[in-house]
């Protein structure tokens, strides 16, 4: 019997140690580097929970690249929404600052993204809540950059940059620079 009491101590130590040695490392890991989340509605159809399947897609968001910001056109995001901060939102990254950029009914038919915003869309128009409703959003916004879906198991992939055909800025400003006249 001591021997018993003895061996559920070892075991309850064991596991308290091991439990407050994986606790922080898992917060760590989640805070710095990446977490998953799943991805409701249709606002990002066909990419992500395309029509037809019954299960929503969870994927993984990479939080280094955002940390360290590595979030070029193309990418999917995710963001604290502007119109509800209690609420996140993933949509794709369509101009960076600088770019300029025609937008699908926001106020101004022309926008210049501002420094440090993006302008973020969902890939299923006419079904997204995004920058053609609130405007160019703050890079402080942005939680993560979605790099694969993780579920449901047979769309296990790796996330692909992309943009539609007919979306993407005008010109960059910053890298164009100003047009100049000749004397």
């Amino acid at each position: 019997m001591a021997q018993q009491v003895g061996a559920g101590r070892r075991y309850l130590r064991a596991f308290a140690s091991g439990f407050f040695v994986a606790v922080p490392v898992t917060v760590t890991i989640l805070d710095r580097f990446a977490y998953v989340a799943r991805v409701e509605g249709a606002s990002m159809q066909p990419s992500l929970n395309p029509e037809g399947t019954p299960t929503s897609d969870v994927v993984l968001l990479n939080r280094w690249s955002v940390r360290n910001y590595q979030v070029e056109r193309g990418d999917i995001v995710s963001v604290l929404s502007p119109k509800n901060p209690e609420q996140k939102i993933i949509k794709r990254v369509i101009a960076l600052e600088g770019d300029f950029i025609k937008t699908l009914g926001y106020k101004n038919r022309y926008v210049k993204v501002p420094d440090g915003h993006f302008w973020i869309e969902g890939d299923h128009r006419g079904h997204s809540l995004d920058s053609n409703s609130f405007g160019p959003v703050s890079v402080g916004l942005v939680h993560g950059k979605a790099s694969h879906i993780i579920w449901p198991p047979h769309r296990w992939q790796k996330i692909q940059k992309s943009l539609p055909e007919d979306r993407g800025p005008l010109l960059n400003w910053n890298i164009a620079g100003p047009l100049e006249e000749e004397d």
